[in-house]
């Protein structure tokens, strides 16, 4: 996916040091000072869970998981609707079957999977044992009131309002048991709030909400439902869903909810895993304590009993796909929902779930970033009260690959490394620190310098007459890959280092790929219009550049082997405009400004 990121990312993605962590700015309630940890019900099984798998879960959650820090048992959609099968819990035309509903339009569990629910007990009694387990107790809301609540006119508790006049119209479209609400009326926030004083009054924790993240974001519903957690008395976590949510509503959602999805449903399939790094990327300025980005639950373990997608089995992914993947959330601080059944884990599941060193850095890293991206990507983080980093390593491509960091880039000059997932230290090492991944695979490691080095400087090179970055297209870390102009995004495929190469000339080499900004065809290339690329550095003079200055503020990068300058094609001044050799002529199009951002 093109790049959709506004200048905004800057600052964070150039990488400077960020922590102490800042919480989310509209609201703080401490229930989500680091990524909630728990399981949902909706991978295993749909909309079908009885009270009896709740109960069998959170048994299993206390006596193997509670001490590694899982604490939240959810409930997802329809736990109002009758029966359990796995066709759709959808509505007709008469609003049948009826879903059980109080006299002010609330909905209360259906007692035929829930038989504590019975009466005016609500999920109290199922609540209450989750708590004595020493877990905390959640549930899924669709957004909005009932239609059958609209249908039948039932006044909004505490008002002289009735359900008919606080409806929007709008139902989500795999599911048509709501209509949401039109938030300009004050007797929609009543609504909201008595809904959550039910809630409150059961001992919920943690409400996701659905239908309100994507397809549309419904910002004034948003709104909504976190007054009425503030109002309710009650601390609880506010997950939104499904995604993707919005880049453009990043700072709203930051600060009026605790987690959000970056993607739709997440399944076992790697298409859907490889995906979400560029998501992870992007969500990155947005991302902090009390404020979490959420890629999904994670499909891992037994998987879609009475569906939704496909048929019962276990995950799909392969076991170092899943790695990945558990990798991916932790040095990204995602939230870690389970979606399987841990009832029916096997040792490897139970294994990803309990490895103390990996969750260390999901619950307690900070200014957690990628340092390289493409097919073989770097991310790191801080690891907080030291000088140490966690970095992870993953190959995203089809077969077994090296993938390296420069440990320069950390400011470290020698460093000791542990591999979190193993737990054996692999010495200590200088320079480049590299390791052999699978296909699909990943490592994660903690660096703990021995000695230090500066941290070599990065710039930005804008084009005079567009104002457009050099840039790497399309973030790429391929040998040949075209070197362009784009509007400035914060990514690292926008940001150049300047190696001193001798003679007055230098290397300009890619933050992202660690490649250098190479004429194409070699040494022999010389003439007009050759375009620019990215190679790996050879020290050829087809990679080294002369800096001249060329008067307010800005340079001519000029190629050692041909003598000709750096520039636009054409002075194009759109996005993707190539980069090529040309005879020094002046114009603005050759003319570069340099700024240090880190």
């Amino acid at each position: 996916m093109r790049r959709v990121l506004a200048v905004a990312l800057l600052l964070l993605a150039i990488g400077l040091v960020v922590h102490p962590q800042k919480a989310a700015l509209a609201w703080d309630n401490g229930t989500a000072n680091t990524p909630p940890m728990g399981w949902n019900s909706y991978d295993a099984f749909n909309w079908s869970v009885t009270e009896a798998d709740v109960r069998a879960n959170a048994d299993y959650m206390r006596d193997n998981l509670r001490q590694h820090g899982w604490q939240y048992i959810v409930i997802d959609w329809a736990w109002y609707y009758p029966g359990r099968h796995n066709n759709s819990p959808n509505q007709d035309a008469n609003l049948n079957p009826r879903l059980r509903m109080d006299a002010n339009g609330r909905l209360l569990p259906d007692t035929t999977r829930f038989p504590s629910a019975a009466g005016s007990n609500g999920f109290k009694p199922l609540a209450d044992y989750v708590h004595a387990q020493g877990l905390k107790f959640g549930v899924h809301l669709m957004r909005g009131i009932p239609r059958q609540a609209v249908a039948d006119n039932v006044p909004i508790l505490g008002t002289s309002c009735r359900a008919n006049q606080i409806n929007n119209s709008t139902t989500a479209a795999w599911l048509n048991l709501m209509w949401g609400l039109n938030m300009s009326n004050s007797c929609a926030q009543s609504y909201l709030d008595s809904v959550f004083q039910l809630l409150a009054g059961w001992g919920v924790d943690y409400v996701k909400v659905d239908d309100i993240a994507a397809p549309t974001y419904r910002q004034s519903e948003v709104d909504g439902y976190r007054l009425a957690i503030q109002r309710s008395g009650r601390p609880m976590v506010l997950s939104l869903s499904p995604g993707p949510t919005p880049l453009a509503s990043g700072a709203h959602v930051r600060d009026n909810a605790h987690m959000w999805r970056i993607v739709n449903d997440l399944w076992d399939n790697w298409g859907a895993l490889d995906a979400l790094f560029d998501r992870l990327r992007d969500w990155t300025p947005y991302r902090t304590r009390g404020a979490w980005p959420d890629p999904d639950m994670i499909p891992i373990g037994r998987l879609s009993k009475f569906g939704p997608v496909g048929s019962p089995r276990y995950s799909g992914l392969t076991a170092d796909e899943q790695r990945t993947l558990m990798t991916l959330w932790a040095i990204n601080r995602a939230p870690l929902m389970w979606g399987g059944n841990p009832v029916e884990n096997r040792a490897a599941d139970l294994a990803l779930m309990t490895n103390a060193a990996v969750l260390a850095v999901d619950q307690n890293s900070a200014n957690n970033r990628q340092l390289v991206g493409g097919t073989r990507q770097v991310w790191v983080a801080d690891v907080p009260g030291t000088d140490h980093r966690y970095v992870a390593l993953f190959n995203r491509e089809g077969a077994a690959a090296n993938v390296s960091v420069n440990l320069a880039d950390l400011g470290i000059g020698s460093a000791t490394v542990t591999d979190l997932w193993s737990g054996a230290g692999l010495g200590t090492g200088t320079g480049t620190f590299t390791r052999s991944l699978p296909a699909h695979g990943a490592g994660l490691y903690r660096v703990a310098p021995q000695t230090t080095t500066p941290t070599p400087s990065t710039y930005t090179l804008a084009a005079r007459h567009s104002g457009k970055l050099l840039d790497v297209y399309n973030a790429s870390t391929a040998d040949g890959a075209d070197v362009v102009q784009w509007a400035a995004n914060g990514q690292t495929n926008q940001r150049w280092r300047f190696q001193d190469a001798g003679g007055g000339y230098y290397t300009v080499v890619s933050a992202n790929s660690g490649k250098c900004l190479d004429v194409y065809g070699g040494t022999g290339a010389t003439g007009d219009g050759v375009r620019v690329a990215q190679w790996t550095c050879h020290g050829g003079t087809n990679q080294q550049w002369r800096l001249q200055d060329a008067g307010g503020g800005y340079t001519q990068l000029i190629a050692r082997h041909s003598g000709k300058c750096l520039e636009v094609l054409n002075a194009g001044t759109n996005d993707g405009a190539q980069a090529v050799q040309w005879a020094c002529d002046g114009g603005t199009n050759q003319h570069w400004q340099r700024v240090q951002v880190a």
